[in-house]
């Protein structure tokens, strides 16, 4: 059954057209690696592609959350262009990105977007 609420609630709880949109990723790290290396990693991950994209990373320096920095959804480009910056750094072993998911209610479906 369908939930009816105003315009005004579903903005305030996040749902249906004011879903927001984050991805996880996780990192796994070359042997060893230091923790003053993976630190260096994590300033200049926040740095050049978390910050400088608009987007903000919540979690640690194994696994995380990323979402937009302001209301609203991360799109698929700029989880490509996070993809790609993590492609080219020398101290990871590998890295995983998950899909475009809900920042709030995880287990609800992602939105078609809207036209």
């Amino acid at each position: 059954m369908a939930t009816q609420r105003s315009r005004r609630l579903r903005k305030k709880l996040c749902v249906d057209e004011f879903q927001e949109l984050g991805f996880e990723l996780s990192f796994q790290y070359l042997e060893g690696q230091g923790e003053g290396a993976i630190d260096a990693f994590m300033k200049r991950f926040a740095a050049d592609a978390v910050e400088s994209n608009n987007l903000v990373y919540s979690g640690c320096d194994e696994y995380g959350f990323i979402c937009l920095a302001r209301r609203g959804s991360v799109n698929a480009q700029q989880r490509e262009l996070i993809d790609g910056w993590l492609k080219q750094q020398p101290e990871l072993a590998g890295f995983n990105l998950g899909p475009l998911t809900d920042a709030w209610y995880p287990e609800q479906s992602v939105n078609p977007p809207a036209q």
